[in-house]
């Protein structure tokens, strides 16, 4: 295959986000020969080349056109390109990929009073995301000093660097051991799929269109289940109505059984404790509840 038309794929080389952007394309059918001196993976079985890099890169690998897509997480993306959520810039987002979450927040001292977010007004505030802090607070009306830290951000106020931190948290647990508490939150983040807002070309953009189809088969099947039980005749509609997120069910006759039948479903929606009881409650026996690794539409 001609290099020139390889889809590149810059992900995290190590980190929060490494592990499980692998795994992703493990589970859509990509494969990699993984070595640790190398920048660039190729697939085995498609044009699709891996990059390995940090994580900063991404999006101006991307907007360059280093490599054609990248996994980043969101707080990134905002801090080196902009509003691309909103849709602004050279770079798109894809997908959102539903892990690495974690939020852009603002944190005080404990001991500190919070009356909305002026009481940063005239305040120090240590980050690692000073693009996008300046941005929220030029857009509130708020006039503070950003102290620009790399690293252990949730240290400054107690060495008397600033009077308050932006910083992502994802459990509170460190801003907790550090005496802070958190007041406002600047951004949602997760994991992002992001590409050029310009046309590749026609075998790259094709290559696209089908990991982003392998992408979705696994975001449908994430949540999803496959239910399978036994049922009265009678209670067919009684059961439907109790199974979350189910469009039309599969009802089938049971042999030497003529007043049951098997009812199988596809449920949208995790499927409870509390749903089981009361499909038994309804008439259903033999309730099955599986997982499902795609859903191809």
């Amino acid at each position: 295959m001609n290099n020139d038309q390889n889809l590149r794929l810059a992900i995290q080389k190590s980190g929060r986000l490494s592990e499980k952007c692998r795994d992703l394309l493990a589970r859509a059918g990509i494969n990699f020969d993984f070595r640790s001196d190398r920048l660039i993976s190729r697939a085995r079985e498609q044009a699709l080349d891996l990059m390995l890099v940090r994580d900063d890169d991404i999006p101006g690998f991307v907007k360059n056109e280093v490599s054609q897509i990248g996994i980043v997480g969101l707080n990134v993306l905002e801090e080196k390109l902009g509003r691309v959520s909103e849709g602004e810039g050279d770079v798109e987002i894809i997908r959102r990929l539903n892990f690495g979450y974690c939020r852009l927040a603002l944190a005080i001292p404990k001991t500190s009073s919070f009356d909305g977010l002026m009481s940063f007004q005239g305040k120090r505030i240590a980050t690692s995301y000073p693009n996008t802090l300046r941005r929220y607070l030029d857009d509130n009306g708020v006039k503070a000093t950003i102290v620009e830290i790399t690293g252990s951000v949730e240290v400054a106020p107690s060495i008397g660097i600033a009077d308050a931190i932006c910083d992502l948290v994802s459990t509170g647990a460190t801003l907790d051991s550090n005496g802070l508490r958190q007041t406002t939150v600047l951004l949602e983040s997760e994991a992002v799929l992001i590409r050029p807002r310009r046309r590749l070309s026609d075998a790259q953009e094709q290559l696209l269109e089908k990991l982003v189809a392998r992408i979705d088969g696994l975001q449908k099947a994430r949540n999803s289940k496959y239910v399978m039980l036994n049922a009265p005749k009678d209670a067919i509609y009684r059961i439907s109505q109790l199974i979350p997120g189910m469009e039309k069910p599969t009802v089938m006759p049971l042999m030497c059984d003529e007043s049951r039948v098997a009812i199988h479903a596809v449920c949208k929606e995790d499927v409870f404790w509390e749903t089981i009881e009361k499909l038994k409650e309804a008439g259903a026996s033999s309730i099955l509840v599986l997982p499902i690794e795609k859903i191809i539409e």
